[in-house]
């Protein structure tokens, strides 16, 4: 098993993918098998989560990238500023994953709150598509 310990600069060239949802992406030690069908072992510090494009190393200098698979999202949408500031204060409120976008908000799939965003005056659709959420207001960095 190749053993993946940090993070590489972007840059960085590789030879192989990983590709995993976002529920595992917040995880720091887990085992999971690239696109070549190399079994790998994640060894990272806690509380890092794995954006998209994100490198890994490790002790063998192989490198791998991060993609995010595509998964069932509800995609709510709206032109109106304020049912958008409004519904995402609802859904935050909820502590929800929310990947934010111009005029669409993205979340894992969830009817309760798809009634919700309805109600609000969203749109809301079903879509399979890679997930990456806002990294939240106490992190380094912003997405």
């Amino acid at each position: 098993m190749l053993k993946l310990t940090e993070i590489a600069p972007v840059e960085t060239p590789t030879e192989d993918s990983l590709i995993l949802a976002f529920e595992t992406r917040q995880k720091s030690r887990f085992s999971a098998c690239t696109e070549h069908g190399v079994k790998v072992g994640l060894f990272l510090p806690r509380g890092a989560i794995l954006r998209a494009n994100t490198v890994l190393t490790g002790p063998d200098q192989v490198n791998i990238r991060v993609h995010a698979a595509p998964e069932q999202l509800s995609v709510g949408r709206t032109d109106d500023p304020l049912v958008f500031a409004r519904s995402c204060y609802h859904l935050g409120n909820r502590h929800i994953a929310l990947q934010i976008l111009p005029n669409e908000v993205r979340y894992l799939s969830d009817h309760v709150l798809d009634a919700m965003l309805t109600s609000l005056g969203l749109t809301v659709t079903h879509n399979c598509l890679p997930f990456e959420p806002e990294a939240g207001a106490y992190h380094s960095h912003g997405h």
